[in-house]
């Protein structure tokens, strides 16, 4: 569904992706790790678009997407969950959720959507009237990702979803990952920084370091290597 090509990009005259090359599967949930500051948000932020890359290719389906702007890749079917939960805390569950569904074809089917969504997560049916800044961590991720579903993905990129959770709720997060892909049927991108929950959770797995692609493998694969998880993944 989605194939990064030597892709090039970084801030002002600082590089910092150096060629990676990735390929997101259709229906599956492909992980990238690696330590902080290696280039794994800034490829995502460059796959939306918010990041203009310098040299290399973006693919979506068999569309080359690199030129364009997000706006026109949200439209698309792809979307990211960025890192924190950026949720307008003094607005309720239900209108955090709206805020979703800005676009046209999404707006239409907002109903259907906010169905789909209380089945996934019944807590947030139990909270729709409360204001999201009053929810447990866990609770506000999951309004989070519930926010981004409301544009009608086909393709969703997660950024450090457990990121400053409990370990039960870094547990809560990843079920839900995983719901996303067997009940919903979408794609995920997943970039994560909790390597054992991460391979537990993946079908294909891509470690990247200092911006570029050093190891790659089923998640059974790189589990297995010690050496992978020794240098790379620490653990």
């Amino acid at each position: 569904m989605l194939k990064i090509v030597d892709i090039e990009s970084g801030y002002g005259p600082m590089q910092v992706l150096w060629k990676p090359c990735i390929e997101v599967a259709e229906g599956h949930i492909t992980s990238l790790l690696g330590p902080n500051g290696v280039g794994k948000s800034t490829l995502l932020w460059t796959i939306l678009g918010a990041i203009r890359p310098w040299n290399g290719q973006i693919l979506y389906g068999a569309r080359d997407v690199t030129g364009l702007p997000t706006h026109k890749k949200v439209d698309l079917g792809i979307t990211l969950v960025p890192e924190g939960k950026h949720l307008l805390s003094g607005m309720t569950v239900h209108e955090n959720l709206m805020m979703g569904a800005y676009r046209k074809e999404a707006a239409h089917s907002a109903e259907q959507s906010l169905e789909m969504i209380y089945e996934l997560f019944p807590v947030l049916k139990e909270r729709t009237k409360q204001n999201a800044g009053l929810l447990s961590g866990g609770e506000q991720q999951m309004v989070t990702i519930a926010r981004a579903l409301m544009t009608k993905p086909q393709l969703i990129m997660l950024d450090e979803p457990s990121q400053g959770l409990a370990p039960k709720l870094v547990g809560e997060v990843f079920a839900t990952v995983e719901k996303l892909k067997e009940e919903v049927g979408l794609t995920i991108l997943l970039v994560e920084q909790n390597a054992e929950a991460s391979l537990d959770a993946a079908d294909y797995v891509y470690i990247m370091h200092e911006g570029r692609i050093k190891a790659e493998g089923k998640a059974e694969e790189i589990r297995q290597s010690k050496d992978i998880r020794e240098a790379y993944l620490g653990v």
